[in-house]
């Protein structure tokens, strides 16, 4: 069995806020008598994730996603409970430990804005001390796999929000760690560059069986990178699976989409029982049959109308994960 890469003991993170009500008069009160309320960000979550592992981390704004990431960078102390990364309690911010671990955040930024990346890539090296023969096959190994070559003598402000998003990549990853937590890693790019970056994880992940750590709000990344999801609600750890597994649990149906002959356009169906209409739309019709039937259902529908075109698929999976947010419980 492979050892533990990271583990979370009923880990806890609680922020004392201030609070006033509006007004010039309750301004002025809270500055002899200022009121507070705790607020919990993390509420006494437990999970352990294997080395190699590439786990989802997910749930809506506010779950403390983010806030969790940081205690296991060593960013946040908690407020209860523990953690050990690496074999490192990560708030101790050890050397050891920094250079075990990467944290690649979305929407912030390590490049410096007027200088050309390789630049900075080179004054990382020296931060984490890598001797001039691994810095070089690191970096072309990195820039190759991202195709990256002529970017790097570009002042960093004249690169694309995806070319920058690389570039993030590349230094997250010159002293090739062995956890790497990523914090919205596709955010804000097209659909082009969101595969590309994906595609990249995946094949960094098997060459160096690095532990990766993934938050995203696009159910896509999760989908191609994570078989696994850890899911919170409200600081809460209500999940922690096999996502179509949760799926199967949530969504017990399946979706037949059918085309019908043009003859049929209009007309009245009889529907076999356990077929429930969802939408109907010129010569198309869009079904939903209980997942256990759906083989048998779906031959009686070929067998009784008029079918051109028929299409099962399961549910979108980011329909599965809106009902747990909506509802708070899985």
């Amino acid at each position: 069995m492979s050892e533990s890469q990271i583990v979370v003991k009923q880990l806890t993170k609680t922020y004392r806020v201030p609070v006033r009500e509006a007004g010039l008069r309750a301004s002025m009160r809270s500055l002899v008598r200022r009121a507070y309320e705790d607020v919990a960000a993390v509420q006494a979550i437990t999970f352990s994730i294997e080395a190699g592992e590439m786990v989802g981390f997910i749930g809506p704004n506010g779950a403390g996603k983010t806030t969790t990431l940081k205690m296991l960078a060593g960013l946040l102390h908690p407020t209860a409970g523990e953690a050990r990364v690496a074999g490192f309690t990560p708030w101790a911010r050890r050397p050891e430990f920094l250079r075990t671990i990467s944290m690649v955040l979305g929407n912030k930024s390590q490049m410096l804005w007027d200088i050309p990346p390789l630049d900075t890539f080179h004054v990382l090296g020296e931060i984490y001390g890598l001797s001039p023969t691994d810095f070089r096959s690191t970096l072309d190994e990195l820039v190759d796999l991202l195709e990256m070559r002529g970017l790097l003598n570009k002042p960093v402000r004249n690169l694309s929000l995806g070319e920058r998003m690389k570039c993030e990549l590349v230094a997250g990853l010159l002293h090739r760690p062995a956890v790497v937590f990523l914090d919205e890693p596709t955010l804000g790019l097209d659909v082009s560059m969101q595969s590309r970056l994906r595609r990249f994880v995946l094949d960094y992940n098997r060459r160096h069986g690095a532990t990766v750590m993934l938050t995203s709000h696009y159910m896509a990344d999760v989908l191609a990178l994570c078989p696994r999801v850890i899911l919170i609600h409200h600081g809460r750890l209500l999940y922690d699976g096999d996502l179509g597994k949760l799926a199967e649990r949530l969504a017990p149906f399946k979706l037949v989409r059918i085309g019908l002959s043009a003859d049929r356009v209009g007309q009245e169906l009889d529907l076999p029982d356990g077929v429930e209409l969802l939408q109907r739309a010129d010569d198309h019709m869009e079904l939903r049959v209980n997942r256990s039937e759906a083989p048998a259902l779906t031959a009686r529908l070929l067998n009784t109308l008029p079918i051109t075109d028929l299409a099962v698929e399961d549910p979108p999976i980011e329909a599965v994960i809106d009902q747990i947010y909506q509802e708070g419980d899985v």
